[in-house]
């Protein structure tokens, strides 16, 4: 379990690359990387957003359990330029987890960014169309939108590669009030 001491150093790691102390904050994360996963991908990450200077690549998991995270993170923040640095490494980071662009577009989409958002979602249609939970995201695009032809295309979508998917069918309901 990790202890409360490595938590609150990571946490200073990620203080000091909200101060746009990249140094630091590589120093504190390359400290703890050998003893905690987390430290481990900030270590990764400052490196991405220093420039693109990686020596190790993160996992598939490191991807998957962080990326979304720490860009909602920057992105309350106002720490746009360091987001369009890691969105700019999205195809590298698809080849290490194809869901990336899935998880960008989610986290742009979550924070009011529709048009970064669709981007992102287009490009993960792209290679994982059979994937329910990215048609279950355009159809919410098109629910706030009030294109209800859209969403009923895009929940038909879902549903046909998961019948049943639940979040899929709520919705359908919500259509039909």
């Amino acid at each position: 379990m990790r202890s409360i001491m490595i938590i609150n150093k990571i946490k200073s790691g990620y203080d000091a690359l909200v101060k746009d102390d990249l140094e630091q904050a590589r120093q504190i994360f390359a400290a703890l990387a050998d003893e905690d996963l987390r430290a481990k991908w900030g270590f990764f990450l400052v490196n991405l957003i220093d420039g693109g200077n990686v020596y190790e690549y993160p996992t598939y998991f490191q991807v998957r359990n962080f990326l979304e995270i720490d860009i909602d993170f920057l992105i309350s923040r106002y720490k746009g330029d360091y987001v369009e640095r890691i969105a700019g490494y999205s195809d590298f980071l698809f080849q290490i987890n194809p869901e990336t662009y899935k998880f960008i577009g989610r986290v742009f989409l979550n924070n009011d960014l529709k048009p970064q958002a669709m981007f992102f979602l287009e490009r993960a249609k792209t290679y994982f169309y059979n994937d329910p939970e990215l048609h279950y995201l355009f159809a919410d695009i098109y629910f706030k939108e009030g294109n209800k032809k859209e969403v009923a295309a895009a929940l038909e979508a879902c549903l046909e590669v998961l019948p049943g998917y639940y979040p899929a069918e709520a919705m359908l309901k919500k259509l039909a009030a």
